[in-house]
């Protein structure tokens, strides 16, 4: 009796095969990124961190987003 095998749930479609998923993803990452360095801010650790650095964060979700809406690519 081995330990039991832990399946990975599938991500949706709309992150995985539609047109336009990877840009998806990669604006979910920048997103996810940021919000943890805001989130994760307070302590100890990060409190180290310089503002500018928290910012820049800030700022790549920010522009990953725009690039994103603005300018999608194209389905072939």
């Amino acid at each position: 009796m081995g330990l039991p095998q832990l399946r990975r749930p599938n991500l949706p479609p709309s992150l995985t095969s539609l047109p336009g998923w990877r840009q998806r993803r990669r604006a979910l990452s920048a997103l996810a990124a940021a919000g943890l360095v805001m989130l994760l801010r307070p302590w100890w650790p990060l409190v180290l961190l310089p503002g500018w650095l928290v910012g820049l964060a800030l700022l790549w979700a920010v522009v990953e987003l725009v690039g994103w809406a603005w300018w999608p690519r194209r389905w072939r």
